[in-house]
């Protein structure tokens, strides 16, 4: 069937250069947006790096302490001293209130280590200089607010999926991925931004689908890096790496498929498995009979050695 379209490789150098310009500048903000996560979720319990606690913590909240608190212990553990920490949280322990604010200093502290960020012209995070907005974090963490779910949610559906649309018509006119592939691969992105949209709702109520919202992370990376790459690819090392290179392998592999019947694709990739199989049950029992014979008897010479001492 001829092809309908212009394929990424015969596109007039302007557009090639047009398309990664965007691709490269979504590239780039993609990561600052996986950084911006390691530095927000990704330190909600305190240490560096995204987990499902850090998960749960950021939406359904850490309900064994009050807002403030996890702040201090998490995303906010650097700005303040050991010491100056450990003020604040015992004010808040002690019922926050306004008198012991002023008395024992913590006014004091918020003022020097705080207000620098949180103040009325910081948009989307609370007003220290009113003392009401930082009492309302004294309270038991719940997690992420109704109303903070429906603005992430909003632009998140809005942001994302006009980058998803661009970089999927970019791709759409690759040809080294056959129709049923490329419409995968441009439509599970929404299916995975939905999915971790409702997921944020669902750990709201229920932390046990924060794994959820990092599977759905993980799927949309993974499509966006795989469009991205074959584009990127098709304009401008097309023969190296699919003509002269590794894509050449995945070219004939292809051309066989649509060319045999899928009894003999199915008796090739059977044979192909069970090949691999047998190599890596033959390199099972090298690494078994070595055990057996060397690692094994030099642990047990090590254990034995520490117990006599």
């Amino acid at each position: 069937m001829p092809t309908k379209y212009t394929a990424l490789k015969d596109h007039d150098t302007p557009i090639k250069v047009l398309f990664t310009g965007y691709l490269v500048t979504v590239g780039i903000g993609y990561m600052f947006a996986l950084i911006q996560i390691l530095l927000t979720h990704g330190l909600a319990d305190g240490k560096f790096g995204l987990s499902v606690d850090d998960i749960v913590y950021s939406y359904y909240g850490n309900r064994s302490g009050t807002v403030l608190e996890q702040k201090l212990n998490g995303s906010m553990k650097d700005n303040a001293s050991e010491q100056q920490r450990f003020e604040i949280m015992q004010w808040v322990r002690d019922g926050a209130d306004i008198g012991d604010y002023k008395d024992d200093g913590i006014e004091k502290i918020i003022q020097d280590r705080c207000v620098m960020c949180h103040n009325k012209e910081a948009s989307r995070i609370p007003n220290f200089n009113d003392f009401e907005r930082l009492k309302a974090l004294t309270v038991e963490d719940e997690g992420a607010t109704f109303g903070s779910l429906t603005r992430g949610s909003h632009i998140h559906m809005f942001g994302i999926s006009f980058i998803f649309m661009f970089v999927g018509i970019i791709f759409s006119f690759a040809e080294t991925t056959d129709i049923k592939l490329k419409c995968i691969a441009i439509g599970m992105p929404y299916i995975f931004l939905v999915t971790d949209i409702v997921s944020w709702w669902l750990t709201k109520f229920f932390p046990e689908f924060a794994w959820l919202i990092i599977f759905a992370g993980m799927g949309m990376g993974v499509s966006l890096m795989f469009m991205w790459v074959t584009s990127i690819l098709e304009m401008w090392l097309y023969k190296p790496v699919f003509v002269d290179g590794l894509g050449s392998h995945y070219q004939r592999w292809r051309t066989d498929f649509a060319t045999s019947s899928h009894e003999e694709w199915f008796k090739k990739l059977l044979s192909v498995t069970v090949g691999i199989l047998g190599l890596l049950k033959r390199v099972v029992g090298i690494a078994v009979e070595k055990w057996l014979s060397i690692g094994l008897p030099f642990i047990q010479k090590i254990l034995k050695n520490a117990i006599e001492k």
